[in-house]
């Protein structure tokens, strides 16, 4: 099998339908309802608390529910925190500065408690995008709305096991939350990795800003840039930064005949739910694949919460992931000589 053949393969399927339909079920379940009571304005919040259900996906009821309270936890954190500086009409410098900071506690967090996925995107989209809303939901409203729907995100992880979702014995999980031998200075490695990273990015895309005005979502950079470093190894961080630009660039398109037709908000909420289910049976396969699905699901997110030009929205996300990736293999190259890798670990998932 060629290099290109490899690229695109994707393995068989584990019973990835189980999961993807109790995550998507998390999501969809807010979403309609804050579609019957015509509140989407607020299903922003809303979908990043229910991010939720994506975190532990092989693992047994219990630990799942530990590991997803903690994900839990730093969510809705990042949403009270991106509420607050939109509340605050912060500088684009200081969103950038403050997401950062989050990213690199949200890793290390991530690294030391064993969520899977690891790393800091959902943490830093879900700051980034709620602090860029202007005019958002008070604090308050908006952590409270995350709260419940990632409550229910972890109310469906802890039932999974009724609809046959099962943990395959080569992926269990051995060790206790709240133990790892990881060391703090690989913590605190771990942590400068994934501040630097999206801070540079960050900074780059806004800088770019006078020269193509068209870019207007610096947070996307800051994403782009740590998914190559959540990947365990540097050829997996090589090859997961190719996938996120090829997966991208097809998911922009993907975007753009979405939005070619007049849409109405219930058609997005619709789609938004589709794209999470197709999203999760194929981000443990082929990343560049799911990307397919995850970008126009990330996209169609943030015209909810802050419509804006098709234009601007596809031409911003093309060349900001571009930036980010270009920034995190950087950073993998010139500072990982080694990797913390715990002796005892749950399933990978690229989706981080």
């Amino acid at each position: 099998m060629n290099h290109v053949q490899e690229f695109f393969r994707v393995p068989p399927s584990e019973r990835d339908h189980i999961p993807a339909f109790r995550i998507a079920l998390g999501v969809a379940v807010p979403l309609l309802v804050l579609l019957f009571i015509d509140r989407l304005d607020l299903a922003v919040y809303a979908a990043f608390g229910a991010f939720t259900g994506i975190y532990a996906r092989f693992e047994a009821p219990r630990s799942r529910l530990r590991r997803q309270s903690i994900a839990a936890g730093i969510l809705v954190v990042c949403v009270g925190i991106g509420a607050l500086l939109g509340a605050l009409d912060a500088s684009i410098w200081v969103l950038i500065v403050v997401t950062s900071l989050v990213s690199g506690f949200g890793a290390a967090t991530a690294l030391r408690f064993r969520l899977k996925p690891g790393g800091s995107i959902f943490f830093i989209f879900a700051t980034g995008a709620v602090g860029s809303i202007p005019n958002g939901a008070s604090v308050p409203t908006a952590m409270l709305i995350a709260a419940v729907s990632a409550g229910l995100s972890i109310g469906f992880g802890a039932l999974a096991h009724l609809a046959g979702e099962r943990v395959p014995a080569e992926k269990a999980t051995y060790v206790r939350v709240g133990l790892s031998p990881v060391g703090k200075g690989d913590l605190l490695a771990h942590a400068a990795r994934f501040t630097i990273a999206p801070l540079i990015a960050g900074i780059v895309g806004t800088l770019l800003i006078d020269v193509l005005p068209l870019l207007s979502h610096s947070y996307w950079a800051m994403v782009a840039a740590v998914a190559p470093i959540a990947a365990p190894g540097r050829s997996a961080r090589l090859k997961r930064g190719l996938h996120r630009v090829v997966g991208t660039l097809g998911g922009v398109v993907v975007t753009a005949f979405l939005l070619s037709f007049p849409i109405e908000p219930w058609q997005i909420v619709v789609w938004v739910i589709l794209l999470q289910f197709l999203a999760e049976i194929y981000v443990l396969r082929n990343y560049s694949v799911a990307l397919f699905f995850i970008t126009p699901l990330a996209l169609l997110m943030t015209q909810l919460g802050h419509p804006l030009p098709v234009t601007e929205l596809l031409t911003s996300r093309a060349v900001e992931t571009v930036i980010g990736v270009i920034v995190g293999l950087i950073v993998v190259l010139f500072t990982f000589s080694r990797s913390p890798r715990p002796a005892l670990r749950s399933g990978e998932d690229p989706a981080g």
